[in-house]
């Protein structure tokens, strides 16, 4: 835990920093959010949650507004605060701009990454390799949510487009839920494997590795169909019922 130091007759006393404490905050309830252990629309209480960690409201507040820039917390206008809600009757639109933007992205990446950035692709995929096995290993999904996130996004920086990047990492923050749901309906259908949870991002490092863009985004593509394809059987099978969710 990080400290300050304040000096009181020339004595230097450590002092916790204030920003440790929101920290902490944002980090436990952004775990329980992505792991759905917090539900959609669960509300989110100032005061309880003070208790809950000890703290006084302010850097529950600080981190609450820092969860809310993600969009993984929603105030309303009574100023109550709760667990952003997810309406499935958006997510076709969701999955057409996920479709267009990761095809964009990952060809532009082809095109115009450098030595330099693939090395950082490459070392991200090896990351979400490891962050599959380990949700394998555990059962725990928020591994690979986040393996996924940072193995895309670094892809998609090497892009070099800040407008096509910023509008796909709004897509993908907005979809690290609806992948919670994804890998579990992938493990209860065909059994989660490392392999199935790292699916198509060696082959898309490849592509991007030999500069071909065609091949970069054919396999985006597919990607985002994949996903696509197995959401939308997830919710005919009506999984999420057991999932309270306010539909706005």
């Amino acid at each position: 835990m990080t400290k300050k130091k304040a000096v009181c007759n020339n004595v230097s006393i450590p002092v916790i920093s204030k920003e440790t404490g929101s920290a902490r905050v944002y980090s436990e309830l952004r775990h329980n959010i992505l792991n759905m252990s917090l539900p959609p629309s669960y509300p989110l209480d100032e005061v309880s949650l003070s208790q809950r960690f000890n703290l006084s409201r302010s850097p529950i507040r600080e981190a609450l507004v820092r969860l809310a820039s993600e969009g993984l917390v929603l105030t309303l206008p009574n100023r109550s605060t709760i667990v952003a809600p997810l309406d499935f009757r958006s997510v076709p639109e969701y999955l057409d701009a996920l479709d267009l933007l990761q095809r964009a992205t990952h060809r532009s990446a082809a095109v115009c990454r450098s030595e330099e950035e693939l090395k950082e692709i490459e070392e991200s995929e090896r990351n979400c390799s490891l962050a599959a096995q380990k949700t394998y290993e555990s059962g725990e999904w928020l591994a690979i949510i986040e393996g996924n996130y940072n193995f895309h996004m670094t892809i998609a920086r090497a892009g070099r487009n800040q407008y096509l990047a910023s509008f796909y990492k709004r897509v993908l923050e907005e979809g690290r839920r609806m992948l919670y749901f994804h890998n579990e309906f992938l493990s209860k259908r065909l059994g989660a494997t490392a392999d199935r949870l790292d699916l198509g991002h060696p082959e898309i490092v490849e592509a991007i590795r030999d500069r071909d863009a065609d091949r970069a985004e054919q396999l985006a593509y597919e990607h985002a169909t994949q996903f696509k394809g197995n959401f939308l059987e997830y919710l005919e099978q009506s999984v999420t019922s057991k999932v309270k969710i306010v539909m706005a």
